[in-house]
């Protein structure tokens, strides 16, 4: 399975076939880049289901090998859309200095903290290694919070930056040496199925969380609105037919085929997505108790301008709440 995963970016390119009332939308090229897990499933279904095309959009997809790649890419304008943990986003904003704005919510990052087999706690991770994609944003963040929970400060244990889940994954599936870190869909599954064991759910340890949301570059966002609020409104479009049980079948094929899973992990995987608790926001909305939670914790665990109140002037959901008055029409 890892073996036959591309590590590389690849590209998806939608279908330029339209019908109906979209045929008189302008085609635009949009370039959206993601990471490549389970929670890109969306974005695949959209445009296999021509959703994108349909509001006008011609979607190139990119997946990433890791967020630091992604954030550098977005500034330098090598695509539009970033879909990823929004810590990257506000790390852009306050670190780079770069003027970035979040578009949507998404998901409470779906994590839990896999280690080998041989881990029998938390504190078995003294002196050990554990993998992270970036060592300075998001669920890397997390995985220090909770560890210090846990009575383990940092030079406790070796935090190792090795890019996207997908590379997490690899990395502790080939070098035992590797003790843990945080992996998602559905990298959690064939953990699981590799015979590593959970300690549980981020969520669980940390509360609310926002995680993964759709961001941008301010002044190109603010140039292109109607593009935006179209993309959101798709994207929202293809979220719907992902957690719609009528179509089950169909997306857990296309997990297969894009993801390379065998059915049963695609299946085990699917249940997690739209697990109510746990996987996919519904219209990927925007968890504000999460977003100061996120804020709180890369203060005390970064330091620097975030607090448990700052953040709100990097969120801008006018876009999202006109894409949801499109819906209605």
């Amino acid at each position: 399975m890892i073996g036959h995963r591309p590590l590389a970016c690849i590209a998806f390119v939608a279908s330029l076939s339209l019908a109906g009332p979209a045929a008189a939308v302008e085609q635009m090229l949009l370039k959206v880049n993601a990471f490549p897990n389970a929670k890109a499933l969306p974005l695949h279904v959209g445009i296999a289901k021509e959703i994108f095309a349909r509001r006008g959009l011609k979607i190139e997809l990119e997946l990433t090998e890791g967020s630091r790649v992604q954030r550098e890419g977005l500034a330098a304008g090598k695509f539009q859309i970033a879909h990823s943990a929004i810590d990257n986003a506000v790390a852009m904003i306050e670190v780079a200095k770069e003027d970035v704005v979040i578009l949507t919510g998404g998901d409470s990052g779906m994590n839990e903290f896999f280690v080998q087999g041989d881990i029998k706690s938390f504190a078995d991770l003294r002196g050990r290694t554990v993998v992270v994609d970036a060592p300075d944003t998001a669920y890397a963040l997390q995985l220090k919070k909770i560890l210090a929970q846990h009575g383990l400060k940092e030079g406790d244990y070796t935090v190792k930056p090795v890019g996207a889940g997908v590379l997490r994954l690899k990395a502790m599936m080939e070098d035992k040496t590797n003790a843990g870190g945080i992996l998602n869909l559905p990298f959690t599954v064939q953990a699981e199925e590799a015979g590593m064991k959970s300690l549980g759910r981020t969520t669980d340890m940390l509360g609310p969380y926002q995680a993964a949301g759709a961001f941008g570059m301010r002044e190109w966002v603010r140039a292109n609105r109607g593009v935006v609020e179209r993309y959101i409104a798709a994207y929202i479009e293809a979220l719907r037919f992902v957690r719609d049980p009528a179509n089950r079948a169909e997306t857990v094929a296309l997990l297969m085929d894009r993801l390379k899973l065998p059915k049963a992990t695609a299946d085990r995987t699917y249940d997690l997505l739209v697990d109510p608790g746990f996987g996919f926001a519904p219209d990927a909305r925007f968890d504000r108790e999460g977003y100061r939670n996120l804020m709180a914790l890369r203060a005390e665990i970064q330091g620097g301008a975030g607090t448990a109140s700052s953040g709100e002037r990097y969120v801008d959901l006018s876009y999202y709440d006109n894409a949801m008055r499109l819906l209605e029409r």
